[in-house]
């Protein structure tokens, strides 16, 4: 396995691929997506800790949604297990999936907590509390804006530490400690490439928002932005989990070494 440097412009390639890559499978991929917000949602509901615990399982349902991928692209149909395709390769992988887990949501919820500088925690407990987050609440209160904004810019450095790191654990076979510092190693070699990615998905995510509230006003209709935004948002989630598998499989000069 050997880091690869790509072009800036490689980053809206892999939006295109994802898209693409989606619409071979598009009620598989969103059908998976769904799933995964189900089961999270589930686990946010437990008394002590389930919020805790679905933030562990995103690193492998990220995995998971990306092996989906990766088998549409492969002109195979993503079934539901793929979800968990990460606990699937033994008793050794499973434990540092975990793990990875863990670190991932100590991390998440340390970042959570230095935002209580901001707002004495307001915005860690609405969001650990699994209550929504209005708009206007962000916009009327000012230092829960500056929480969710300093969380948001401290989120970007911890992304790049786990965003290749489970799809190195289950296809390069590589421990944990190296799965991050090559995650790490590989987000930042590529940033403008990541950079372009992400900015094309924010334009993606706020152009469908735009066209969603023009049909909206059309029809005269205030509630039919949020009836439309619902199975778009879940389509756009799958979209952008697909391009995250060509985003891997570019960074990387190897064949994976599992299926």
């Amino acid at each position: 396995m050997k880091l690869n440097v790509v072009k800036a412009r490689t980053g809206s390639l892999w939006v295109r691929q994802g898209i693409r890559n989606f619409w071979r499978q598009p009620l598989a991929l969103s059908g998976l997506f769904l799933l995964f917000m189900v089961l999270a949602s589930m686990t946010s509901l437990l008394s002590y800790g389930g919020s805790f615990l679905g933030l562990m399982f995103i690193p492998a349902a990220s995995l998971g949604l990306m092996a989906a991928a990766r088998e549409a692209d492969l002109a195979r149909f993503p079934m539901p297990s793929m979800l968990i395709v990460g606990f699937r390769q033994g008793a050794a992988q499973s434990k540092s999936m975990v793990l990875l887990g863990f670190l991932y949501a100590l991390l998440f919820c340390f970042v959570l907590a230095m935002s209580s500088v901001f707002d004495s925690g307001e915005f860690a407990r609405t969001y650990m509390g699994g209550g929504s987050i209005a708009e206007e609440s962000l916009l009327s209160d000012g230092p829960q804006l500056e929480a969710a904004v300093f969380s948001m810019l401290m989120y970007i450095p911890l992304s790049t530490l786990f965003w290749h790191a489970p799809a190195l654990m289950h296809w390069h076979a590589q421990p944990l400690a190296k799965s991050i510092f090559f995650s790490f190693m590989a987000c930042w070699a590529n940033w403008r490439a990541f950079a372009v990615f992400g900015l094309t998905w924010v334009s993606i995510f706020l152009t469908t928002s735009l066209l969603l509230s023009l049909v909206s006003m059309l029809f005269g209709d205030g509630q039919l932005t949020f009836t439309l935004m619902l199975p778009a948002s879940i389509m756009l989630a799958a979209m952008f989990f697909s391009s995250t598998y060509y985003s891997f499989r570019d960074c990387f000069i190897s064949e994976p070494l599992i299926a």
